[in-house]
């Protein structure tokens, strides 16, 4: 729990002969399933680790810049102390990286 709970903790399983694996490491939390409270960046964050790992760096690193501005725009879901639900952490992360406003 040291990078501040599951709903932070992307995960990647490595495969350099084939197929790789990314996930959030939280899973798919069902319990919250309808909710709109579930924190995306993990999810969001395990594509950055895909992109990464298919050679789009640039692409990569934007995602992880959307996700450190949403933190510090305060735009975060209430397990870290914000109001903002799924869908709009999630959409705000998005918009950053089209308008690469970041």
């Amino acid at each position: 729990m040291i990078q501040g709970g599951l709903g932070l903790a992307p995960g990647g399983n490595i495969n350099p002969q084939g197929t790789s694996m990314f996930e959030p490491i939280h899973g798919s939390a069902p319990k919250y399933k309808g909710m709109g409270i579930a924190n995306p960046v993990a999810t969001i964050w395990a594509g950055s680790l895909l992109l990464d790992h298919l050679g789009e760096h640039e692409a990569a690193a934007s995602v992880v810049s959307a996700i450190e501005k949403s933190i510090r725009d305060g735009v975060v879901t209430k397990d870290m102390g914000g109001a903002t639900g799924t869908a709009g952490a999630g959409s705000y992360i998005a918009d950053c990286v089209k308008k690469g406003s970041i």
